[in-house]
């Protein structure tokens, strides 16, 4: 019954809020802190200008579904989403979810590589973008991806970088993490595999890891025997599935999140990526209800 009550919900608000361009109506207030990466819904407010056009729809139906936070995914030039820091988050706190964190980064280049180091130019951009983002009321930072590196004196090189990005956020009081895909679960040169020599390399007082679920089982690896690897590696978890989250059973969501105190689990943080169009929101609902349902998710791991 509930199933069908929220996805009745997400499909009625959403026409009637957009025929009418009206914020949604609150509801009964979420019993999990849940947050969402907002990449999820890009194909509503995924750019500026469709953020401009969309938000004060989308995101009320976001926290009416149940979720309670966001993880950005459209940072440049100082600004989230085409607005200041402080009109972003006025933004998001309207809608009734709170700023989390956001996924931006900015790559080596071969030049870079070569030298071992990152340019001055480069770092002086982390100086804006974390500027930027704690304004906005950022706590993580969150590189998405990277270069597979070639070599393991490149790999070395992004791990002193990431050193030197967490080193940064840190003294800004944000935390600084980076974001699997199954790449990072190949050799390098074939002597090192790539996420464990990254978490082996960088220093964890600066540097956390999101790992994300899904990506993890594709790179036929399983979370829970990194978390014994590398316990209180992991603040933030992906929460994915090939659509909506746990209804491939491919995910071992039982395990992962009776380990979460293990991995050092802060927050989590659901990306539904398989599914477009009218499928979009009623998937959403659905991938909030599971979570929500399930005994064996906490309603904080926020200590």
């Amino acid at each position: 019954m509930k199933k069908t009550i929220y996805t009745m919900l997400a499909s009625v608000t959403l026409t009637l809020a957009a025929c009418n361009n009206q914020p949604v109506a609150e509801q009964t207030p979420v019993k999990k802190e849940i947050g969402v990466q907002l990449y999820s819904v890009r194909e509503l407010i995924g750019n500026p200008e469709l953020f401009a056009k969309n938000q004060a729809t989308v995101l009320p139906q976001l926290a009416q579904m149940g979720y309670t936070a966001i993880e950005t995914a459209n940072y440049k030039d100082g600004k989230l989403y085409g607005m200041t820091p402080a009109d972003f988050k006025a933004c998001i706190e309207k809608a009734g979810l709170k700023v989390l964190s956001t996924h931006t980064t900015r790559g080596l280049s071969a030049e870079e590589l070569k030298a071992g180091a990152p340019s001055e130019e480069t770092m002086k951009w982390w100086d804006e973008c974390i500027a930027a983002h704690k304004a906005a009321g950022m706590k993580y930072i969150v590189t998405p991806s990277q270069r597979f590196p070639e070599t393991m004196k490149d790999l070395q090189t992004w791990c002193d970088y990431h050193n030197a990005i967490g080193k940064k956020c840190t003294e800004a009081g944000l935390k600084y993490g980076y974001h699997n895909h199954s790449f990072e679960l190949k050799k390098v040169e074939d002597k090192a595999v790539m996420l464990e020599y990254m978490i082996e390399n960088t220093d964890p007082q600066h540097v956390f890891f999101e790992m994300d679920v899904y990506w993890m089982m594709m790179g036929q690896a399983s979370p829970v025997d990194f978390f014994n690897k590398y316990p209180g590696r992991f603040k933030l978890l992906h929460i994915k599935d090939r659509k909506e989250i746990g209804q491939s059973g491919m995910v071992g969501f039982d395990a992962i999140f009776k380990n979460a105190e293990l991995a050092g689990v802060e927050n989590i943080v659901v990306e539904v990526e398989g599914l477009k169009g009218e499928a979009l929101m009623p998937g959403m609902v659905q991938s909030a209800e599971y979570l929500l349902d399930a005994d064996f998710v906490e309603p904080t791991y926020t200590k």
